[in-house]
């Protein structure tokens, strides 16, 4: 253990090196990797030095102690138990901070938020959807970038797409991820009974360029009149794009920008992302059956939560946690679920014979 805290901070000495040479600056994939290792490290030995200090502290305070009589021995007393306590303490962050880190850590998020089965309940259930997020994102202190949207007839959302920027931002929202079920008297009910419908969240870390190649000879781009509202601009120029990647049949559309320009910059962002978690899956199976677990089919009963309008309640069926405070949780108050969704991980980490 001691060899392995040792050699993160020899490595962490060396990246610093690295990341001023002019060969690494001028590498753009190279320089994005090992900063990102560096980022990732920094934590970790600052940890490891308040550790090294208490463990000093500690030796240094236990001779004392040795060597102390009356008031002084009882001081040096409380000096070795505070020791140990910090100790003990900072030797369990440890553990958490060495824990396998996940791929996508400290990446931007794309959200896709898509109405799914109930009908036009569904889509308006899809805009609460968006509306908490938005919300919570607010609360992080996180930046949130509208994609594209689609408006349905009631004013809920067939399709919402967004970029949520935050360091933290994927560590928190990578669980939302799946079906979420709604039951409720919906407002295109006139005899007052209670429906369920349901909205997907599909949840992207954001991909670099130099994350994914992507070759122009591969892909067909499309262009046509945008639709829906929009202002004077719309079906007045062909600024709406659509682009197909071939070899994986991965099709982005953006439409809500006046510049085909910008709209072909957007896909892209989505389009690298989406390729970019594809190749995720093929390289790890867990991956893969994890993005299967996010769409599902849409369906209610394949459901990752449940919002239930006449109980008040809130339920995540991963964990089995039920809070009474639906209001809250759709105003943006997600922390007590996201909380318990990452202790669970982390608790799986820990017990885990890797």
């Amino acid at each position: 253990m001691l060899d392995r805290l040792a050699g993160l901070k020899h490595e962490k000495v060396e990246l610093e090196t690295r990341l001023g040479d002019p060969a690494v600056l001028s590498d753009q994939t190279r320089l994005v990797e090992l900063s990102r290792r560096y980022k990732e490290l920094t934590p970790i030995v600052e940890c490891i030095e308040r550790y090294e200090g208490r463990v000093a502290d500690l030796a240094a305070a236990q001779e004392m102690f040795a060597e102390s009589s009356g008031e002084d021995r009882e001081s040096m007393r409380v000096e070795v138990s505070g020791a140990e306590t910090d100790i003990a303490a900072l030797e369990e962050e440890l553990r958490l901070l060495l824990l396998p880190k996940d791929p996508n850590a400290g990446r931007n998020v794309i959200v896709e938020i898509r109405g799914a089965e109930g009908g036009e309940e569904a889509n308006l259930f899809a805009r609460d959807l968006y509306e908490m997020y938005v919300s919570y994102a607010d609360r992080q202190k996180w930046k949130v970038e509208v994609m594209s949207t689609d408006l349905s007839e009631m004013g809920g959302l067939n399709q919402v797409t967004f970029t949520v920027r935050g360091d933290d931002a994927w560590t928190h929202l990578k669980f939302e991820g799946g079906p979420h079920r709604v039951q409720r008297v919906p407002v295109t009910e006139s005899q007052g009974r209670v429906h369920t419908s349901s909205a997907t969240v599909l949840v992207l870390p954001e991909a670099d360029e130099v994350d994914i190649s992507i070759d122009e000879k591969d892909l067909q781009v499309d262009v046509y009149r945008s639709s829906g509202a929009g202002g004077q601009h719309v079906n007045t120029t062909d600024s709406a794009v659509r682009i197909t990647h071939r070899p994986t049949g991965i099709v982005v559309t953006m439409q809500d920008e006046r510049s085909q320009i910008q709209n072909r910059a957007k896909a892209m962002i989505v389009l690298r992302s989406r390729m970019l978690q594809a190749e995720q899956a093929k390289q790890d199976a867990e991956q893969s059956v994890s993005r299967k677990a996010q769409l599902g089919g849409g369906g209610r009963s394949e459901k990752i939560r449940t919002y239930n309008f006449k109980e008040n309640r809130v339920t995540d069926h991963r964990i089995g946690l039920t809070l009474y405070k639906l209001q809250s949780v759709l105003g943006g108050e997600l922390d007590e679920v996201v909380d318990a969704l990452i202790a669970e991980e982390r608790a799986a980490q820990l017990s885990s014979p890797e």
